[in-house]
């Protein structure tokens, strides 16, 4: 079975020509699903071939605007282009007023449904997607307003075993969602600083690119990837630098990338 992400946006909250804001798509054998909606996400869909009206669901990790401002673009091109099933839409308390409003304050009207689902659990890694081919756990992170890590397990065929792909982004360090992430295929998690601002990542709650492949390194992750990279690095090998000698298993997202989920 296929299973991979495909990276639309790497950046952090200043969006640049390289790396574009949050966002990117799981592919489980044809199942789409958007994680995040940042600015400019809409695009993004395009540019690299991810079939907008094809995504069945959205899961966003809070309502920080880098991880979402794109969302109303988004809804609004798939009611133009004729969109008539509904999309679920799995996010923190606040969604659907942020959505309707905006929506309401252009005048504009949609042609589908749109099923929210507000996470308000504070602790605990709870289900809240199922379906034939996989299910989507959500569990609370470390950061200025509430934020979701999502774990995205495929439902094995025949005898081989079922690849975990973990999504945390943006979180400051913490251990709490380790045992949530235990082995992982594939652990997706932001680095947005390197370890010189690692006292302005703890002000902002963020990770840098060291503590990150700690977490990796604990989580027994199989691979690493690092995202949400500020746009202050111009460089991001250096990056990879720090991270490697702890976990070497490490790759720097990157706009356009496709991630496969190995056994």
């Amino acid at each position: 079975m296929n299973f991979y992400t495909t990276i639309l946006g790497s950046g952090a909250a200043l969006p640049t020509i390289a790396r574009h804001c949050s966002g990117q798509v799981v592919n489980i054998n044809g199942f789409r699903m958007l994680f995040d909606c940042g600015e400019n996400t809409q695009t993004q869909v395009r540019v690299y071939h991810q079939k907008m009206q094809a995504l069945a669901t959205i899961f966003i990790t809070h309502l920080h605007g880098d991880h979402f401002f794109g969302l109303p673009g988004l809804i609004s091109s798939m009611h133009l282009c004729g969109r008539k099933d509904p999309i679920d839409v799995f996010a923190p308390k606040g969604i659907r007023q942020a959505l309707e409003t905006m929506i309401a304050v252009s005048g504009s009207h949609i042609d589908f449904e749109i099923r929210y689902h507000e996470l308000t659990h504070t602790e605990g890694c709870e289900t809240i997607f199922e379906n034939l081919r996989c299910r989507v756990k959500a569990f609370p992170l470390l950061h200025s307003v509430p934020t979701y890590g999502y774990l995205i397990e495929e439902k094995p065929r025949g005898q081989n075993p079922a690849r975990r792909y973990a999504y945390c982004s943006d979180t400051g360090y913490t251990e709490s969602f380790l045992p949530y992430i235990q082995g992982v295929n594939l652990l997706c998690l932001e680095s947005t600083f390197n370890h010189a601002f690692e006292s302005v990542a703890i002000e902002k709650l963020h990770c840098t690119t060291k503590q990150a492949a700690t977490l990796a390194l604990k989580a027994n992750a199989k691979q690493l990837i690092l995202t949400h990279i500020s746009a202050r690095f111009k460089e991001p090998e250096k990056l990879l630098a720090e991270a490697t000698p702890i976990f070497p298993n490490t790759q720097i997202a990157a706009d356009g990338s496709q991630y496969e989920v190995h056994y």
